[in-house]
Formats: C-alpha cells, sequence, structure tokens
C-alpha cells in the first residue's frame, strides 16, 4: 500500500472517485463506485481538479494550478504524474501491493532472473522488479508511454538498471522473441480490454489473451519463477474465476506452482472498498527446479 501522505481514497460515489496524491485532490471517473453513496460530502469541494468524459474524450476542470516536478513515491520508486487528456495521470495505485509482491519474488529467486513486462505503461511493476535485482524487458505500445517509464526510472534512480525499453505492440513481440529464442523467467502483463499497437494492430482482450497468456509460458521454457496477469476493465476485471482460469490452462504451471487470485480495490477514508480490478499471481513451488532446469536457465540467459 502507498503511505498516506502520497495516496489516499478520499471518499467514492455515484461513478467516481475522490482521491489525493501527493498535494492534489481530484475528482474522476470510476465506473465500480455507480451505486455507492457518498461518505464524505463536504470533502468534494476541495476538488484541485475534476476530469470530465465528452463522448470518446474529456478534460480536465482546474481549481489552481499544478507543479510541473508533482510526483509520488512508493519505496524507491518514484512515478512522474501528470493530468492526461484520458483523466490518467499515471498512476493505478491499486498496483502497489501487486509490486510489492515482485519485488519479493525477484529477492526469493535462486539467482538473477530476467523478467518480460508487457502492457507495462508508465513502469510501476518493471521498476520494482529492477529495485530487487532483475534484468526487465518493459514493452508497452505507446511511445510516450515508454518514455515516461523512462523518467520514472531515473527519477527512481534506476537509470542504470538492465532494463530493455521496447515500444511495440505486445503480442507481436512476444511471438518474435520466442522465434529468436529467447527466454524469461517471470511474465508480467496487464492487458486492457481494447486497443491499439504502434502500428495500428488491434488488441481484444477476449479474442488474443489466451495465445499471449500460451506464448508467454512457452517463452518461460518451462522455468518460470512467477507470472502475475492484472485486469482493470471489462467483463474479465469483474471475472476473477475466469482469469484465473486463463493461466490454469497451462500445464506446466498446474504442475510447478500455486495459484493465488484477488479483487484488487483502494480502501476510503471511510472504510469503504472500491473494486479496481482482478489480479492472479502464479509462484513456482519450492524444490521444483531441477538441476537441469537450472542448466537450461543458464544457457537461455547466455542466449546460445
Amino acid at each position: 500500500m502507498f503511505a498516506s501522505d502520497q495516496y489516499q481514497l478520499l471518499d467514492f460515489s455515484e461513478g467516481r472517485k475522490l482521491d489525493r496524491i501527493g498535494s492534489y485532490v481530484l475528482d474522476r471517473p470510476a465506473p465500480a463506485a455507480l451505486h455507492a453513496v457518498r461518505r464524505n460530502p463536504e470533502l468534494w469541494s476541495q476538488a484541485d481538479a475534476r476530469y470530465e468524459r465528452d463522448g470518446e474524450g474529456g478534460q480536465w476542470s482546474l481549481a489552481r494550478d499544478f507543479d510541473a516536478n508533482w510526483s509520488a513515491r512508493h519505496g524507491s520508486i518514484v512515478l512522474e504524474l501528470k493530468l492526461t487528456d484520458s483523466g490518467q495521470v499515471g498512476l493505478f495505485p491499486e498496483q502497489a501491493d501487486n509490486w510489492d509482491w515482485i519485488a519479493r519474488q525477484v529477492r526469493a529467486a535462486d539467482g538473477p532472473i530476467k523478467v518480460l513486462n508487457l502492457f507495462a505503461y508508465t513502469g510501476g511493476s518493471t521498476l520494482a522488479a529492477a529495485a530487487a535485482g532483475a534484468e526487465v524487458t518493459h514493452v508497452d505500445a505507446a511511445a510516450a508511454a515508454v518514455a515516461w517509464a523512462r523518467r520514472n526510472a531515473q527519477a527512481s534512480h534506476l537509470e542504470h538498471a538492465p532494463i530493455r525499453w521496447i515500444t511495440d505492440d505486445a503480442l507481436k513481440f512476444a511471438r518474435r522473441e520466442l522465434k529468436r529464442g529467447q527466454r524469461y523467467d517471470a511474465v508480467v502483463l496487464d492487458p486492457p480490454s481494447y486497443g491499439h499497437g504502434p502500428k495500428a494492430e488491434t488488441w481484444k482482450l477476449d479474442q488474443h489473451l489466451g495465445e499471449l497468456l500460451s506464448t508467454c509460458v512457452e517463452l518461460t521454457g518451462g522455468r518460470a519463477q512467477f507470472m502475475l496477469l492484472t485486469c482493470h476493465s471489462g467483463e474479465l476485471a469483474h471475472g476473477l474465476p475466469l482469469l484465473k482460469y486463463f493461466i490454469a490452462q497451462q500445464s506446466n504451471l498446474r504442475e510447478q506452482g500455486r495459484f493465488s487470485g484477488s479483487d484488487m480495490h483502494l480502501v476510503s477514508m471511510a472504510g469503504g472498498r472500491l473494486h479496481c480490478g482482478a489480479a492472479v499471481r502464479w509462484s513456482r513451488e519450492a524444490g521444483t527446479n531441477s538441476a537441469q532446469d537450472r542448466r537450461r536457465a543458464k544457457v537461455g540467459r547466455s542466449g546460445k
């Protein structure tokens, strides 16, 4: 969780949430809050910015100017923040627990590991893994998001960490990596329900997630240490069993590790829980790596 001086959900209701990030209070859409009742109505007038959707886009209304150096910190990770045309600010605070879990998995691994982060956005998971000692490949279809993540790495003093920054379509990149013989020890992915790659490739969660997961499992070459799948939007975000089902179809994962799943949520000042999506974690059971597995991993890391 974020420290309260870095992030706090103040209230949520009627399809909106009121949160404080650093010293700024934001009023913005939250579909999961559609039927909630305001518990702290007096706080809503304190918003420094309010985002309203308008057709396919939207705009911010500002009550005061925002600092160009606005940021939020979680442990050693520093994330640059800004008001974007989509209503996002570069931070999904409900992911903080997943970042901590990633860091624990990396530190618990028997030696350095390679992590593939797909749909990596502004890099919270990338930085968590890199700060814990992993070599990371960061992939996002938006060049602006990759540039933003690189600035976050610099702010977090990880500009010299072993991170590959890739602007590409996630599924196409995973396919090419498989053909190139690249292998990874862990995969993190946070796919949207719908999106486009840098060359107008179409991504549809219900059509492409199964293939992408299968490809990611192949990319681990049977030596996966952990996998994390999260979803914020669409029907899968409200269907944790379905997310677990997608991963559980992979026989290697069923046999060699354990699953855990949870709804991602934020807790308001009054104790209300705002649903923010779902997460499925898989980690290898201790003792399931054979000596042959470790030899294969060493060969895979050398690229030979």
